[in-house]
């Protein structure tokens, strides 16, 4: 393990478990009350006697989430592929785009309740609202990063609007696209826990609302656990999914070059 590794897992590690260390210590020696602010000790105490309760909640956001990740993914995509090929599109609605991402999740996930009721429906609704604007966006700006010289040519062989997509401008976008997908795996749980506070009688969202209504703090900092977790998850998954589809890059000279495995 090289110096850079160890910079780049070493150091947030040591300085977690620092932050952790003088956290529990504050506790001990200041006095405070536990239901103000617990010990990491007893937050992992709260967690291992909720364990059986908590993975229930955990599983239920987690295919929530990855639900909602999937189809934002999906209409991201469509998204960018219409706006990137009817140029008059994008101006007709990029305001509406925005003003979907200005709204406070809040009182759009209680609109949708309203208006779909309290099953899956609007959880998934909001959260494919959440995702596909970074999907959209990303993978817009990759569209546009074909090579110019790359463009003419195909269309010098007589290749359809179909064939340049398929084979030069959709391998281009790719990279913008799993840098929205990172952000969009960022944003799904927290937002399907949102939803689940709204309305729900399962996930983490719910297990945090119980906590939160019995005003036990160590509880409620459990879920925040369960949520941090869950994220990193996510976030992971669409790293080890960029490394083993992308096997290419740009050089520092702008040449395209294999990744190695």
């Amino acid at each position: 393990m090289g110096n850079k590794t160890l910079r780049t897992i070493g150091l947030p590690v040591v300085t977690l478990i620092a932050f952790i260390g003088l956290w529990q210590l504050y506790c001990n020696l200041s006095g405070i009350a536990d239901y103000t602010l617990p010990a990491p000790s007893d937050i992992a105490k709260r967690m291992a006697d909720d364990r059986e309760l908590l993975w229930s909640h955990f599983a239920a956001t987690l295919k929530l989430s990855f639900m909602g990740l999937g189809l934002g993914l999906l209409v991201g995509a469509a998204i960018a592929v219409i706006i990137h090929s009817v140029p008059l599109f994008r101006e007709a609605v990029a305001p509406l785009l925005v003003i979907s991402q200005n709204i406070p999740l809040i009182a759009l996930g209680a609109l949708l309740m309203i208006w779909f009721g309290f099953d899956l429906t609007p959880k998934l609704i909001l959260l494919v609202i959440v995702c596909f604007f970074p999907v959209t966006m990303s993978m817009l700006t990759g569209l546009g990063q074909a090579e110019p010289h790359l463009r003419e040519y195909l269309g010098m062989i007589g290749a359809s609007r179909w064939e340049r997509m398929k084979r030069l401008e959709f391998p281009a976008s790719l990279p913008y696209l799993f840098t929205g997908l990172k952000m969009a795996a960022t944003y799904v749980v927290s937002s399907a826990t949102v939803a689940e506070w709204l309305g729900a009688n399962k996930g983490i969202g719910y297990y945090l609302q119980l906590r939160f209504k019995g005003f036990d703090a160590a509880g409620v900092f459990g879920s925040i656990v369960c949520i941090i977790a869950l994220s990193l998850v996510f976030f992971g998954i669409v790293a080890l999914l960029e490394r083993f589809i992308i096997r290419w890059r740009p050089s520092s000279r702008g040449e395209w070059k294999a990744v190695s495995k």
